[in-house]
Order: C-alpha cells, then sequence, then structure tokens
C-alpha cells in the first residue's frame, strides 16, 4: 500500500518520498492509521519491518496541531533501551519532520555532556527520545516538564525489560499526564510486556505482524561446532579473511571479551573497532561513523548493537557467543541482509551448547544448516543437549552410585573398622563395636551424656568399662551417682551477689592477694601466689571466679 493511502499530511508525504520510501510495510499499513485515530497500540513485529516510521509519522502529524497547554516540555516521549537505537530514532525523526516549520527534537542518552541536552532542554522541543536512565536524572533534576505530553511510545519494550527498567518505565509514565496516547512496540506481547501493556493502556488496540518471526531466506545461517576457546579463534580469523567478506559485526556476551577479541583482531592485522556499554557516547558514536565509512572492517560488539545499527556494507554477522535469548539471535543477524540486501550469519556453538541451538531453531523455524570449514573440524562431538546417560536406573528401586551407596564390601573410614550393618547403627556418629548391646549395658539412673562427652572421656578404640571395673571415686565424681543433688541458686537475685562479695572480700584478707598479682610482691613469710601451693585456683573468687560460676 502507498503512503498517500494511510491519510498522512501531504507535507510529511513530501519528506517520506524526498527519503526514498514509496509503499508502507505491513506494519505501518495497520498502526498509522489507526494511531492517527488517538486510540492506544500494541503492535508486536519483528525488527526490520519499519516500526519506526510506524510511530514516528502519526506522532509528527499531531505537531501540526497547535498544543492545548503553553510549556517548553515536549509533546511527543520516545523510550528505547539502548543509546544506538534512540539516535536512530531521532534521525529519522529529523527526517520525516524537516519540513515542518519550528520542528525541534532532543536526544536524552547515557555517556553524553549534560550541558548539550540541558541546553535543549531550555527550549521548546516537540519530539524527546530517550533511554529510561538518563531520562530518570533529568526527572529527579527537574530539567523536563510534562505538562504538554500528547504521545507516549515505547520502542523495543521487551527490551527494556529484559535489561531491568520496568522500575524506570513506570516512574516516567506516572511523571505523564493521564490523557494521552500511549503506542507500545515489542517482539512478543505476552508475559510481563503483556502485564505492563496493560497497567500502561487504555483500551488499547492490538496489532500482531507475524508474531513469530521467520527469517528470510536472503540471509545464509550457517553452525559451527568448536571444541574450545583457540578453536573458536582460529575459525574466526578463517572466516574475516574470506574474500567474500567485506564488513563484519562479531558478537560477544561479555564486554571484557569484546575488547579481548578486538585486540587479538588487531594484532593479526584486522581494522577492528569495540563497541559495548562501558564506553562513552562519543566513542560509541565514532565508532560506528568509521564502520559506515567503510575504515572499520570488523566491530565486536555486545548485544548493545543487535539494534539500531543499519549498515550497508556489512556482509557477515558472526555470533562469537551464543545469545541466551532466541529473539536476541533474530535482532543479531538482523544487521545484515538489509533492505533487500543478501547476507551470511555464522554462530559458533560450544559442544554443550546444543540447546541453545534448539531453543534458536523452534523460535525461528527454520534448521541452522552444519558446515566445517577445511583443515579445522572439530574434533569431538556435540552432545545432544541432554546429560549423557550412565545406565543407572533414575528411580529409588535399585542402586545408585555417589554419596551415600551401599558397597558390597565393607567400607572403613581412615583407620577406623567399619560401621555395623544393622539399620539402626547405619547413620549413627558411634561405632557399633565400642558400645555394649542394650542387654549388657548396665542402668543407671544419671542422664546419657552426648556423643562428645564420650569422645573426652578416652580413645574411641578401647572398649568403654562397666560400671564394676571403675574406680569408685571416679564413678561417683563423673557420674553422679552418690553425689548429692546441687540446691538451685538465683543468680539474678541480690542475696546470691552479696553473699558473693562478703567471699570474696573474706578471701582477699586471708591472702592478702588481689586478682591481677603475677606472684612477684608476695609478702615476707608468705607463700608466692603463683607457687605450687595455690595452683589451682582453689581460693581465686575474684572477676574471673563468678564468671567461673
Amino acid at each position: 500500500m502507498s503512503f498517500s493511502e494511510l491519510g498522512l499530511d501531504p507535507l510529511i508525504l513530501k519528506s517520506v518520498v524526498s527519503a526514498g520510501y514509496e509503499n508502507a510495510t505491513p506494519v505501518q499499513t495497520l498502526a498509522i492509521p489507526a494511531a492517527l485515530t488517538g486510540r492506544d497500540l500494541l503492535v508486536s513485529s519483528h525488527t526490520g519491518s519499519g516500526k519506526t516510521a510506524a510511530f514516528i509519522l502519526p506522532s509528527i502529524q499531531r505537531m501540526l496541531a497547535e498544543p492545548t497547554v503553553k510549556s517548553m516540555g515536549p509533546r511527543v516521549l520516545v523510550l528505547t533501551p539502548t543509546r544506538e537505537l534512540a539516535l536512530q530514532v531521532e534521525k529519522a525523526a529529523i527526517t520525516y519532520g524537516k519540513d515542518m516549520r519550528r520542528f525541534r527534537t532532543a536526544c536524552l542518552v547515557g555517556g553524553s555532556p549534560y550541558g548539550l541536552q540541558l541546553k535543549r532542554l531550555s527550549q521548546p522541543v516537540d519530539i524527546v527520545v530517550a533511554t529510561p536512565g538518563r531520562l530518570i536524572d533529568h526527572l529527579e533534576r527537574g530539567k523536563i516538564d510534562f505538562s504538554r505530553l500528547e504521545v507516549l511510545v515505547l520502542d523495543e519494550a521487551d527490551r527494556m525489560l529484559d535489561m531491568g527498567f520496568v522500575d524506570d518505565i513506570k516512574a516516567i509514565a506516572a511523571r505523564c499526564p493521564k490523557e494521552r496516547q500511549t503506542l507500545l512496540f515489542s517482539a512478543t506481547l505476552d508475559g510481563v510486556v503483556g502485564n505492563l501493556a496493560r497497567e500502561l493502556t487504555r483500551d488499547a488496540q492490538r496489532i500482531e505482524i507475524e508474531a513469530v518471526p521467520h527469517t528470510e531466506s536472503k540471509i545464509e545461517q550457517r553452525l559451527l561446532f568448536a571444541d574450545n576457546m583457540d578453536h573458536k579463534n582460529r575459525l574466526l580469523d578463517a572466516l574475516l579473511r574470506d574474500v567474500d567478506m567485506t564488513q563484519a559485526i562479531v558478537f560477544a556476551s561479555t564486554k571484557r571479551s569484546t575488547e579481548e577479541i578486538s585486540d587479538l583482531l588487531s594484532e593479526s592485522g584486522f581494522a577492528s573497532d569495540a563497541l559495548h556499554g562501558d564506553m562513552q557516547q562519543g566513542q560509541r558514536n565514532r565508532a560506528l561513523q568509521r564502520l559506515r565509512e567503510g575504515r572499520t572492517k570488523v566491530l565486536v560488539a555486545t548485544d548493545v548493537a543487535a539494534r539500531g545499527i543499519d549498515v550497508a556494507g556489512i556482509s557477515h554477522v558472526i555470533n562469537f557467543d551464543l545469545p541466551r535469548q532466541a529473539e536476541d539471535y533474530v535482532h543479531r543477524i538482523g544487521r545484515t541482509g538489509r533492505a533487500g540486501r543478501t547476507g551470511i550469519a555464522v554462530s559458533f556453538a560450544g559442544m554443550r551448547e546444543s540447546g541453545l541451538v534448539k531453543n534458536i531453531e523452534r523460535y525461528t523455524g527454520n534448521r541452522i544448516e552444519v558446515h566445517t570449514l577445511p583443515g579445522l573440524e572439530p574434533t569431538q562431538k556435540p552432545s545432544s543437549g541432554r546429560p549423557a546417560s550412565t545406565g543407572r536406573p533414575r528411580s529409588n528401586a535399585g542402586p545408585r552410585g555417589g554419596f551415600g551407596d551401599k558397597r558390597s564390601e565393607p567400607r572403613s573410614y581412615g583407620d577406623r573398622p567399619p560401621r555395623g550393618d544393622s539399620r539402626d547403627n547405619r547413620d549413627r556418629g558411634y561405632r557399633a563395636d565400642a558400645r555394649p548391646a542394650a542387654a549388657d549395658r548396665p542402668r543407671s539412673g544419671a542422664p546419657r551424656g552426648n556423643r562428645f562427652e564420650q569422645a573426652a572421656r578416652g580413645p574411641s578404640d578401647v572398649p568403654r568399662m562397666n560400671q564394676e571395673q571403675r574406680p569408685p571415686q571416679h564413678n561417683d565424681a563423673y557420674r553422679g551417682a552418690a553425689a548429692a543433688p546441687k540446691p538451685e541458686v538465683n543468680g539474678n537475685s541480690v542475696e546470691y551477689w552479696e553473699k558473693r562479695e562478703r567471699e570474696a572480700k573474706a578471701a582477699k584478707a586471708s591472702t592478702g592477694r588481689s586478682y591481677g598479682d603475677r606472684g612477684n610482691s608476695a609478702r615476707p613469710g608468705q607463700p608466692r601466689s603463683g607457687g605450687p601451693e595455690n595452683r589451682g585456683g582453689g581460693n581465686r573468687v575474684g572477676v574471673r571466679g563468678r564468671f567461673k560460676d
């Protein structure tokens, strides 16, 4: 369908035609007329389907009418997950609104100086494109006003939620006027995205374009299995030296590996650059500019480059590390083969990453063909995505190996003899041969000690003496058979401590020694306090004796 049939203003149609666009994509055909009516929209469409124009064009057409509220705040707010995507959306807004009078935009992203952004916000602005984090900073500083906001756009809402921006999005929406139009664009409208949509929209119209994206046949997908990291590096070097490779984006999983791979390629003679979230926005812009100008042949990046990059010269996309989310794979390989061009997407997979490959194939609906490079074939076989079977039964009916298994032969721990085989002694903390049977044990009214007390009485290898073999004095003292019961003492009563003070004073007066003496200042004719006569602490009552009791 032509753009002229969508109900757009002739001034906007002029800008669209001058940009080289004639026919609208399916998502633009359905979303633009619905957005012009002022209804909230929930749009699900895959990457590269023209979503930016689907919400920018109807939003710009609202700028033709005079605002009802007079202020310098924006009339349209677009939230994006990454800086690159925000810059791309602002560029599209400038392209489509270049024929409008006094049309101003502002891009608020991290990594850029606040001064330039504050200067843009100090003047009346029509469209603000921002990432949630930097926009929250301006809101907390009171530098932006939403009093005349008319349209709130959430672009790539699923990606923003994956990056943890759900609380920021809710806080921003709470600052916006309730009488607004909300346009939510996402790859999926289920799960947490659906919950957020129900919370932020009112009577929204749902538009789904290829809810499960199918990769176009113009992108050839290949899968290479690698034995280890060194094998991956050799495969990458061979692919980048192919004569058919014009420019390539290599996706890595972490920022550190991005820098390491880029440095390794630079040492090997490739014109490479790195791109990740820890870089300043100026550095990221310069890296992308060098890629667009053709000075950079290989861009090593994290998933921040999976959206918002449209460079015609990218012929290869190489997934050095497989993405954990299948939809990220679609966004990655979408950096090549754009606008009807052809491209090649190569993915490296470890021998234990067959499960990730199956998830990607299930999501895209296409099977990725396994390829090999001559001389760099893998020496191992990939696993089937599940643990290898050991031949043991999975139920508890049969014997199992590992911790706690029952062996056919007696097993000893260290030099100790094996435990008893009876069920009662299987998990006990004492040995079966060190404790007499219940019929042979003497009964006593004294309480039984625990295993730690029993271990303190003697070596575990010596059989325990029965009641008749022990000396009477030790038996009485240890077991407490003939000892008189101690009276109950209330340690918190005043009488108890007064009694203790009197005993302490009497002991001090009788010995003439205070607590802390080392025995070197004994009086003439009096034994030293540190001598053998006073060892054992029988007369020491002081503070230490108090805490002992």
